[in-house]
């Protein structure tokens, strides 16, 4: 005990390593932790979210295909489920600048995961003897491939919020451009007045340029839909 905190020991390839008692995370994140405190900023609660949903997705796919233990995987998938409804939200206090690839922020999820999932298969935290952070969580995966498409999911996620709102501009600039199609002002050309126009013109631009970037993002999520999932590694 180190004042009156209580902590757990874990060992991995570099050592042993203290850990709260009390915390989902592992090793690698304590490690991770004490690594890369570089902004203080804590990374998006989104990008973590959709870590989760690709974990839980993952576990179910392994399962079905026979090459995870079905009570593993149910434990896994009831273990993401709790973390998406904010259960272990202070396990997640990684930086947002952190090593490259990301593998902090995979390995965070996996830890978390993991040893809930340990819990709820009558086992202890710390102690991956029922899943493994690796082997069970991260089965078919690797950061290379999971945080990039968790990057995807969080833009896709962003994209919807953005759209709403680009449509309450362009319906706005449109109830502008009929309210003062009649109030003339002068244009401007090379930043000097030229001939008159009305701002029901100008706000009927706005709306057009907001329409057009309206559609450029929705053309544009077809391809964040694309994920690579199952590359891994380089490597055999």
């Amino acid at each position: 005990m180190d004042g009156f905190m209580r902590f757990r020991v874990e060992r991995d390839s570099l050592g042993k390593k203290k850990v709260p008692a009390d915390a989902y995370y592992g090793v690698f994140t304590q490690r991770a932790l004490e690594n890369f405190p570089v902004s203080g900023w804590p990374v998006s609660p989104l990008l973590i979210e959709s870590l989760l949903e690709i974990k839980l997705a993952a576990a179910q796919a392994n399962a079905r295909l026979g090459v995870l233990d079905r009570k593993k995987g149910a434990a896994i998938v009831r273990a993401a489920r709790e973390a998406l409804h904010g259960r272990f939200a202070k396990d997640f206090a990684l930086d947002a600048f952190t090593a490259g690839g990301g593998t902090p922020w995979n390995m965070n999820a996996n830890e978390v995961i993991a040893n809930r999932a340990n819990e709820l298969l009558s086992g202890k935290k710390g102690k991956y003897d029922r899943v493994h952070p690796n082997d069970h969580v991260n089965l078919g995966q690797s950061s290379n491939d999971v945080i990039p498409t968790a990057g995807r999911l969080m833009a896709l996620k962003q994209a919807e919020e953005l759209l709403e709102g680009v449509e309450v501009v362009e319906a706005a600039c449109k109830r502008k451009a009929k309210e003062f199609r009649r109030v003339l002002k002068s244009a401007r050309t090379h930043l000097q007045d030229a001939v008159p126009i009305t701002w029901g013109q100008v706000f009927g631009g706005w709306a057009e340029a907001v329409r057009a970037a309206a559609a450029a993002l929705r053309a544009s999520q077809a391809g964040l839909a694309a994920i690579g999932l199952g590359g891994t590694a380089v490597g055999t």
